[in-house]
């Protein structure tokens, strides 16, 4: 591990139709931290299928640069570009490949959910909630928990904004709702399709946005449109927000947004029950069925039970995690 200042940090993740965008997503949180701060950023890793990803990094001027998956050659590439620390994000790299940064003086911080999947790092970040309270390595190091969430810079501030605002989000008399439904940057399972129906299915009147990187024709009330940047301000604005258990979880509860939420991989499982056992979100379980249609026609008939969850998880993500985690990063070795 470096001894030294943290000048120049790598963040290697990975973003792809079939990986989703998610991992990207809260490695530019930090990334956008760090920068404030005056450290260099470098990403590592490779782009695919998503225009709406890529534009991520360039818009904010943050390089990036093809990565090996093989830990020496990585340790090597890191050594070259000058890298003290290195942030790991994917559930993908060999088991080895912390052990090996470490070996060659860079500092690791690997972002997990849960199972940290034998990967040897100097900090373990778990933005998940509840995670502070599940088991890990008694000697290892751990950011855990809802207070280091990552969240970009457009979500803060409108956060911020909200606070200062205090609005009354409760429906004007006669105004159908409006709900947001998207399954991260990708849908790399293909799943807005038929939550769109699902939606159709209630019977109850709505307003919808689908958020889709492959068009196709909605029946009812639906707009679909292409991935955004504008949709931190679409959560903001919406009554009702349909989704998976991802990375943008974190992004509804800091914005105090009522939420409905499936999943699609089998890592999200643990925040679904987390967030649907404490009541900061109604459950749809896996699939558009009868069962979730039903749970959403209540929804849609009933503001207060939107707004109740909505309420009751508008406190747990202050907004601050990103600056907790940089500060852990970035404290001397």
């Amino acid at each position: 591990m470096t001894a030294g200042p943290v000048r120049r940090v790598g963040l290697r993740c990975d973003a792809g139709v079939e990986s989703g965008v998610g991992h990207l997503v809260r490695c530019v949180a930090l990334a956008e931290e760090l920068c404030a701060r005056g450290v260099e950023v470098v990403f590592l890793g490779e782009v695919r299928g998503s225009a709406w990803a890529r534009a991520q990094l360039r818009e904010r001027g943050l390089l990036l640069v093809p990565a090996p998956r093989e830990p020496a050659e990585l340790a090597v590439l890191a050594a070259g570009l000058g890298l003290d620390a290195l942030v790991l994000d994917s559930y993908l790299l060999p088991e080895k490949t912390g052990a090996a940064l470490r070996e060659a003086g860079v500092r690791v911080l690997a972002i997990v959910d849960g199972d940290p999947l034998g990967q040897e790092a100097d900090l373990y970040l778990d933005q998940n909630l509840g995670a502070e309270h599940r088991p890990f390595p008694p000697a290892a190091v751990r950011l855990a928990g809802a207070r280091y969430v990552l969240l970009r810079d457009s979500v803060r501030r409108l956060g911020r904004d909200r606070r200062r605002r205090v609005p009354d989000r409760a429906p004007r008399r006669g105004r159908v709702p409006g709900v947001l439904c998207f399954f991260g940057g990708t849908d790399s399972a293909g799943v807005a399709p038929a939550w769109a129906r699902a939606l159709t299915e209630t019977g109850r009147p709505f307003a919808g946005t689908v958020v889709s990187p492959v068009p196709f024709a909605a029946e009812g009330p639906i707009e679909v449109i292409p991935p955004t940047d504008r949709l931190p301000e679409l959560m903001a604005g919406a009554d009702l927000v349909l989704t998976a258990a991802g990375s943008a979880v974190w992004e509804l509860l800091h914005l105090g947004v009522p939420t409905a939420l499936t999943w699609v991989a089998g890592n999200q499982l643990i925040g679904y029950e987390e967030l649907v056992g404490r009541g900061v979100a109604a459950g749809l379980g896996p699939e558009p069925g009868p069962e979730a249609v039903a749970v959403l026609a209540d929804l849609l008939a009933d503001p207060a039970a939107r707004e109740e969850h909505g309420r009751r998880g508008h406190d747990l993500v202050d907004g601050a995690g990103r600056e907790r985690v940089a500060d852990a990063l970035l404290a001397p070795g």
